[in-house]
């Protein structure tokens, strides 16, 4: 009991400390933190992008993508073609990885577009037509390497892709060209 006398008695004593007068409650103090305008010389602005100052040197723009003529198809579609090596090792990686090959191929087109909408998020071409089934339980990557020579042989003017399923989250988690037509 007496300790919340104490604190009671001990907030009515902060309150009246704390009270101002309505005329002292709208003032507010002058800042005076800012330095004086001379302190800070006038920058030019330029719209050239390569004069802006990265690490004390000037930035040197590099093109990444040219825009005409080049499409973007999967994954690596920056790379030049893969290799047999390379294939193989990719195909290592998504076997080690405990996912499901699967190849799939295109005639038309490998790469997405827009034809028949106009709305974000909608391409066509995105489904490709599958060849086989996918390869469950396979462990070789050869075996792999093997069907994709077989989808070549049938179809030559095609893209084929190779794709990777995870069959317990039910996903695809990996997906790369492996073969281009002749002039792609």
């Amino acid at each position: 009991m007496a300790s919340s006398i104490v604190s009671s008695a001990a907030a009515a004593a902060a309150a009246a400390v704390n009270r101002a007068s309505p005329a002292q409650v709208s003032m507010v103090a002058p800042f005076t933190g800012l330095k004086s305008v001379p302190a800070f010389p006038a920058t030019r602005k330029s719209d050239d992008i390569t004069s802006f100052a990265s690490n004390g040197g000037r930035v040197q723009c590099m093109q990444v993508w040219p825009p005409v003529g080049k499409k973007k198809f999967e994954t690596l579609s920056y790379l030049p073609p893969l290799s047999r090596e390379e294939l193989l090792k990719e195909i290592e990686y998504l076997l080690r990885m405990n996912w499901v090959p699967c190849l799939e191929f295109e005639l038309e087109k490998g790469f997405v577009y827009r034809k028949y909408h106009k709305s974000p998020g909608y391409y066509d071409g995105r489904y490709w037509t599958m060849w086989k089934l996918p390869m469950f339980g396979c462990t070789d990557p050869l075996q792999v390497f093997k069907e994709l020579n077989e989808v070549i042989k049938a179809y030559p003017n095609s893209f084929v892709r190779i794709i990777g399923f995870d069959n317990k989250r039910q996903v695809q988690c990996i997906s790369f060209i492996a073969y281009k037509p002749p002039g792609f």
